[in-house]
């Protein structure tokens, strides 16, 4: 059945005009960003096809690519979804970024979600931190295959300097989407803590991400 094919009322965006977004399912949500379907497929099958990609939470961390399995999904609509969706990263970011602090693992590995896990290539990022657990910055330091020899401890040595930080929380990801350490992660770790130490700086972990998932290896106990 189509939009159209609906009484005025069980239309989605009037439904949400009338009686706000959080009456919607997220099918429907999506049916209105989408406003029409394709040929043998109308705008809640094409809705529900996306949500097969992971849910609400697959979609924030959609690239381009995400899309390629979902037929008839235009270059128009593709733009506007993946705008959407960024807005929504981005605001959920701006959300968590603003707390006093960073208190639990589980608070960091939702931030780094959301900056992480949509990238279809493998970056190392550091969160700076003061005393208090406070965010001061994040940064992207090195990109591509990670080992000891591609991510360089003066470096990030030199970027927490320059923040005064006094703990960091290191990262990266992993697009293939499994989140386990391998045992360059640990050295690489190990490597930075001991860099870190001689400037005073903790290292309170190293988060994992990847799609839908992360892991901290402070919880781990490899730390």
């Amino acid at each position: 059945m189509d939009i159209k094919d609906l009484p005025a009322e069980a239309r989605p965006r009037e439904k949400l005009l009338q009686r706000g977004a959080q009456a919607l399912s997220d099918v429907e949500l999506l049916a209105i960003l989408l406003r029409t379907g394709m040929a043998g497929k109308n705008v809640f099958q094409l809705s529900q096809e996306l949500l097969q990609l992971g849910g609400i939470s697959g979609l924030l961390s959609a690239s381009p690519a995400t899309f390629k399995t979902i037929k008839g999904l235009g270059p128009a609509k593709k733009a506007e979804l993946l705008a959407v969706f960024e807005l929504a990263r981005r605001a959920l970011a701006e959300r968590l970024q603003k707390r006093e602090a960073f208190q639990t693992p589980g608070a960091v590995k939702q931030y780094l979600q959301l900056q992480l896990a949509h990238k279809s290539h493998e970056v190392f990022a550091v969160l700076f931190m003061d005393s208090q657990n406070r965010l001061l910055a994040m940064e992207e330091l090195f990109r591509g295959t990670l080992t000891q020899t591609s991510v360089y401890p003066r470096e990030v040595v030199l970027r927490a300097l320059h923040h005064q930080c006094a703990a960091v929380v290191l990262a990266h990801n992993h697009p293939s989407g499994s989140v386990q350490p391998s045992r360059a992660d640990e050295a690489l770790t190990h490597n930075l803590k001991a860099s870190l130490a001689l400037v005073d700086v903790r290292v309170l972990d190293h988060i994992i991400v990847g799609q839908g998932q992360s892991l901290s290896m402070a919880e781990q106990g490899l730390l």
